[in-house]
């Protein structure tokens, strides 16, 4: 904010305070005119320092309180914007001045904060002359020494300001080669001093009287160590110098009973603890810490006992840094220490101390003592593994969940140097996850699967053995290690793979042959599951295996190969382990980082890795073989992991077999397209008619051309020639859609290489032209392909020849109104690509355009030039065109509005007026799009001359309903009113169409009213339509309208590309239609039939008091029975559904109730209104054919009724009853509106 803003806002103030403020700056702009002064910040600078000469004196203190309250706060208002020169000359004074306010002991809080503000920035404005000088004499560094006076003032807005101060001036360094502030040290003895002073003097006072009736000293010692903070943190930490004597205080008043001063230390602790790391004062560090240790709280303690803790912690990561080997001789016994703590009954405490043995364990274990440890380091691992050994037992039972993270960590930090030293943990561990009462078993996964990521799965089934091949008696199964051992398993031996799961593999399988003739029972279903659950850890084992060379033989691959070509449910698990065995060893020949740290976390140096891949190329030729035969037979669905495992052998096959691979694929290819005979559209869709879409298998030269774009990736340059000729042929040959839109995408994969970029650099000028002469031979499907191979070309076309552009242009202005969302969204990118190129400059070769005449000029590449050649569509022959090309107008508008030149957006605007008036609804459509985003991307200045004709144009159409135009003009409306105001719109606009504008008005003012009285600022509508998601509907024609909302085939995400915060929802809300007693069962094949993409209606449920179904022995439903089952012959049949065999006004005796109920509780029963008047509903009621009775009352006056006759008689069947026998029932009859009755009214018989 400036400074006149900030003026302006005292001067607009009706505050009672600044009154007076606003009188002294009235007078000194008075003064300022009178002088005819120009009001700069320097001139009122000096009419205010002379005011406050006369508000405060040195001798007489504060004259005016008032007046100087209002004078002092216009100073810290000006002098930031006063120049650092004039402020270092006036210091004196106004120091001078100022003194008496700082030092007043009356002066109130808004005064002295104003002066801290004056101060600051005359401070900020100082050299190293001038903080050079001494105290004693009238500086900054005497200011400094008022400062930090007033930073442990009781008062706390005038504290927080002269902390905020301080910490700004120690920020700002001044000139010179020193790192520190000048006035750093003397800031720190202060602040040390006066610290010092306050906790000596709460220690005498402790002494002689009891804590609880002293606390005079605790705010003060609170203040100081918030002040010790602030310069700590302000000065980028404490100075070497002052640490010891800092830290000796420190300690004493950390020993207080007053918990937020033990924890203030404890804090500042941390930050000096940040500073050693990197000063020469390290050395001091173990005394600190022994001193620390020492100040240990009680052990239940749960207020100072977690900030100890995080001390220590914190303190020994940093003597890790600087003392590696020193620390990890500790650890045994800091690990004792801490880990007594885990015994609390306080969930914090064990929190705290758990936390900071996982910090001990995986910052205090030094790199050495996995790479190369000495016998004393072995000596300490093992003294840790009992102590980790003993945490598991009853004791800690309490802090298992804890104990398990930080034996977790402990296996993390040792890897594989803790085999046998923390071999009791598992077998103890596992035994406790294999109890069926156990309730950590989730904890306990997680921690055997760091034991098998750190000791290896051979070591761990050796501890806890899957027992499943050959069980032992008495002896668990352990089935539940598969799913650990597939998520934890990796670089380990791929032999004990082989030793332990193949064997096992083949065992369960047999079973599963044996079991094969007979019905598939459960115990074949887990059979199945455990071969399955077996293979899936094979992607772990090739997770950089450390025997590769050794394990992975010919047999092997044979064992492999035939998995692919027989079972197919592992082709999955089988492809990703092949897939992983090449790519682990690629991450780790392209590792960045330092070898020894690789050796450390891997245990594979980039040499194995490059041998690794060297011995895997051997095998490459023979498995890719194999692959693209299990390829061929896979349905295409199901292709995707087969393809990337074919991607990674292709990445590490050498070049010759690469090659002789290309040729027998393309040869192949060759081959498949000249038996393929061609086949009209007809024939296509009967013959897919007869196969089943998801068991149909491509043709053979789908799968081929899709080997060889997969291929076209690693071949070598000499290969590019026959694969651009293959690709050409097939671009030009428009038999077959899916062949064509493959061959398209030759291009963009070429260009993920660099041996592609160069050949697609050296061949652009054949490219062009074969994309050039098979524009009229592509199909629909391949239009995306396609424009995404022209984005490529145009990349590399040669500034010194851009025909290209204007020979394509026409063609991607037409596919802008392509159906395929993914084609119109390209051909968009393909346009603003064009423009981007363009405007870098560079020359179009007019004469070598197909529509142009040979002696046709040279025209230098520009913006400007661009947007002229797709303009030329608007003069096209058809309306579809114009619409194409007003359409594409409006996308690069809006990318290139701010470097566009004015004239050109001027013309252009107008020339979409004018097309306002055509009588083409499409045209007009593209228009409104083109007027939408003018209005909100252009500028005020160049729309508001455009107004008075384009209104006026466009409220033409807002009285066609058609494809929606009417709500698009209301939309475009609503934007002006938002951009230029609503007074300029309604001036433009027509007479008889201001009632739109009233329309718009008012909703806006209703929407308001609605948002002050609470509403969240959304429409709210009926049920079952979407609700607006943004404040207005304004807001959501600009940031969210698409063709959902105004009917039109381009949204606006296409046309102005995406935007940051407005991704358009793709998905649509669904809804799940259930009953309430009983919930949807997801896992029903027939659960879709209940999902439903609009609101389901609340369908009537009928009354809980009506009576069930009477049914036999069989299930059947009795409708005429004995008088025991009288109630079986109720109308309805409560839960069963029957369906009433008596309507109203029928004849019969139910009827006549019937009639009677529907006539006083039916839904055309007369109720009454107000003042007594009755009320007749009209209202169509979509269950107008359920009838809800009080069953009680009508078999009580049928009963009744049959007494009084002599029991029930015949009665004569209504018209449009049917004719019933006992033990069936028909079907239900229609009711009167034609429907079927409602499901809940049916009956299953």
């Amino acid at each position: 904010m400036s400074l006149a803003e900030k003026l302006d806002k005292i001067r607009s103030s009706k505050l009672q305070n600044q009154h007076s403020t606003i009188i002294v700056l009235n007078a000194v702009e008075d003064t300022l005119r009178d002088q005819k002064t120009t009001f700069t910040p320097t001139a009122y600078f000096a009419a205010i320092v002379a005011l406050l000469s006369q508000s405060i004196s040195s001798s007489n203190g504060v004259v005016n309180k008032e007046l100087a309250t209002s004078v002092v706060y216009l100073l810290d208002l000006v002098t930031p914007y006063v120049p650092q020169p004039l402020l270092r000359s006036k210091f004196s004074p106004i120091l001078t001045n100022l003194a008496p306010t700082l030092t007043y002991k009356e002066a109130e809080a808004p005064l002295l904060r104003s002066s801290i503000g004056c101060l600051e920035s005359l401070l900020v404005a100082q050299d190293r002359a001038a903080w050079d000088l001494p105290q004693t004499q009238i500086g900054p560094r005497r200011a400094m020494a008022g400062l930090m006076t007033l930073s442990v003032d009781h008062r706390p807005k005038v504290r927080k300001r002269a902390q905020g101060a301080l910490t700004l001036v120690l920020k700002t360094r001044a000139p010179g080669p020193a790192l520190d502030h000048p006035a750093a040290d003397m800031c720190a003895e202060m602040a040390l001093r006066s610290l010092s002073d306050l906790a000596t003097a709460a220690g005498k006072n402790k002494r002689q009287r009891r804590y609880g009736q002293d606390h005079q000293h605790d705010p003060g010692l609170i203040h100081a160590l918030q002040l010790v903070r602030t310069i700590t943190a302000a000065s980028g930490g404490w100075p070497s110098r002052k640490i010891e004597p800092l830290c000796e205080v420190l300690l004493d008043t950390s020993k207080s009973n007053h918990d937020y001063l033990t924890t203030a230390a404890f804090e500042l602790f941390e930050i000096i603890f940040e500073g050693m790391a990197e000063e020469s004062s390290s050395a001091k560090l173990p005394r600190l810490l022994e001193v620390i240790a020492e100040l240990q709280p009680s052990h239940n303690d749960s207020q100072l006992l977690p900030p100890w803790i995080a001390v220590i912690s914190r303190g020994y990561d940093v003597s890790a840094q600087m003392d590696p080997g020193g620390t990890f001789e500790k650890l045994p016994e800091l690990f004792t220490r801490i880990s007594g703590f885990l015994t609390s009954s306080s969930h914090t405490i064990r929190i705290s101390a758990a936390e900071c043995l996982v910090s001990f364990m995986l910052k205090c274990v030094p790199h050495t003592v996995l790479s190369e440890p000495s016998i004393y380091d072995q000596k300490n691992l093992e003294k840790l593994g009992k102590q980790a050994t003993e945490l598991l037992s009853v004791k800690y039972q309490g802090a298992w969940m804890e104990v398990f993270t930080v034996l977790g960590a402990m296996f993390d930090a040792v890897k594989w140097r803790c085999t046998h030293i923390l071999s009791e943990i598992v077998k103890t561990v596992g035994g406790l996850r294999g109890s069926e009462s156990f309730s950590g078993k989730k904890e306990a996964d997680e921690l055997i699967g760091k034991a098998i990521k750190a000791i290896g799965p051979a070591a761990v089934l050796d501890l806890l053995p899957l027992n499943l091949a050959t069980p032992e008696v008495g002896q668990p199964g352990r089935a539940w290690l598969l799913p650990i051992l597939r998520d934890f398993v990796e670089n380990t031996t791929l032999a004990h793979f082989k030793t332990e799961f193949l064997p096992l593999s083949e065992v369960v399988f047999q079973r599963v042959i044996d079991n094969g003739q007979s019905e598939r029972s459960m115990e074949t279903k887990i059979f199945e599951t455990l071969v399955q659950q077996i293979w899936a850890l094979l992607p772990g084992y090739c997770d950089l295996p450390l025997d590769l060379t050794e394990a992975f033989d010919q047999g092997f691959a044979e064992i492999v190969s035939n998995l692919l070509y027989k079972q197919t449910d592992l082709r999955a698990d089988v492809c990703k382990a092949l897939q992983r065995l090449i790519d682990s060893n690629n991450d780790i020949v392209a590792w960045d980082g330092n070898d020894d740290n690789l050796l450390l976390y891997r245990r594979v140096s980039k040499a194995k890795a490059r041998e690794n891949i060297a011995y895997l190329a051997t095998f490459a030729s023979n498995m890719l073989a194999v692959l693209f035969n299990v390829y061929s037979q896979t349905l295409p669905q199901h292709r995707a992991f087969i393809l990337r495992c074919i991607n990674s052998f292709l990445s590490i096959t050498p070049e010759k077999e690469l090659m002789e691979t290309f040729k027998k694929v393309t040869a192949m290819l060759e081959s498949s397209l000249d038996e393929q005979s061609p086949q009209t559209q007809a024939e296509k869709q009967q013959q897919q008619k007869h196969q089943d879409p998801e068991s149909k298998m491509p043709p053979m030269s789908y799968t081929l051309m899709d080997l060889v774009i997969t291929m076209a990736l690693y071949l070598p340059r000499d290969s590019f020639a026959s694969l651009f000729n293959m690709a050409s042929l097939i671009i030009n040959n428009d038999d077959d859609a899916q062949l064509q839109k493959k061959a398209y995408k030759l291009i963009p994969r070429l260009a993920g290489s660099q041996r592609g970029r160069v050949a697609l650099k050296e061949r652009n000028e054949d490219l062009q032209q074969l994309l050039l002469n098979s524009a009229r031979k592509t199909s629909a499907p391949a239009r995306r392909d396609r424009l995404a191979a022209i984005s490529q070309i145009i990349e590399f076309l040669p500034a010194t020849d851009l025909h290209f552009i204007p020979s394509i242009l026409s063609e991607i202005v037409i596919s802008t109104k392509e159906v395929n969302e993914k084609a119109r969204t390209a051909a968009f990118n393909v346009l603003v690509l064009m423009g981007e190129t363009m405007q870098r400059g560079g020359t179009v070769v007019n004469a070598r355009v197909s529509h142009m005449p040979n002696d046709a000029s040279e025209v230098q590449a520009s913006l400007e030039e661009y947007f002229t050649m797709v303009s030329a569509g608007l003069a096209g022959a058809t309306p579809h065109m114009v619409s194409a090309s007003i359409t594409a107008l409006s996308r690069i508008l809006y990318h290139f509005r701010e470097t566009l030149s004015e004239v050109t957006v001027t013309d252009l605007v107008q020339t979409m007026d004018l097309f306002l008036t055509s009588s083409n609804r499409e045209i007009v459509q593209s228009v409104l799009g083109f007027v939408k985003v003018s209005v909100i991307s252009l500028s005020t200045a160049l729309m508001l001359p455009r107004l008075e004709t384009l209104i006026p144009n466009m409220m033409v159409w807002s009285h066609e309903h058609k494809a929606h135009f009417k709500a698009k003009v209301k939309h475009i409306i609503e934007r002006m009113i938002r951009r230029f105001g609503v007074e300029i719109v309604n001036k433009w606009c027509p007479e008889d169409d201001k009632k739109l504008i009233s329309n718009i008005r008012k909703t806006r003012e209703r929407k308001k009213r609605r948002k002050e009285a609470g509403d969240d600022g959304e429409e709210q509508v009926e049920d079952g339509k979407k609700k607006s998601r943004f404040e207005s509907e304004y807001d959501e024609a600009v940031y969210g309208s698409d063709e959902s909302d105004i009917g039109s085939d381009i949204s606006d995400d296409e046309v102005l590309g995406p935007r940051k915060g407005s991704k358009r929802e793709k998905g649509r809300r669904t809804f799940i239609v259930e009953d309430e007693d009983e919930p949807l069962d997801l896992l029903d094949r027939k659960a879709l039939a209940n999902i439903s993409s609009t609101r389901p209606l609340n369908v009537r449920q009928p009354p809980s008091n009506k009576s069930k179904a009477k049914v036999n022995e069989d299930g059947k439903l009795l409708i005429n029975g004995d008088e025991d089952d009288e109630d079986a012959m109720m109308m309805d049949s409560g839960e069963a559904g029957a369906v009433s065999t008596t309507e109203p006004g029928d004849g019969t005796l139910e009827g006549g109730i019937n009639a009677y109920v529907d006539a006083i509780k039916g839904r055309d029963a007369v109720q009454k209104g107000q003042r007594g008047k009755l009320k007749f509903s009209n209202k169509k009621s979509e269950h107008n054919f359920e009838m809800e009775i009080d069953q009680a009352e009508v078999k009580q006056k049928i009963t009744a009724s049959q007494q009084l006759r002599g029991g029930p008689k015949e009665q004569r069947k209504g018209l449009r009853m049917e004719k019933t026998r006992v033990g069936r029932v028909g079907k239900s009859p229609r009711g009167r509106s034609g429907k079927r009755c409602s499901k809940s009214f049916r009956v299953l018989c």
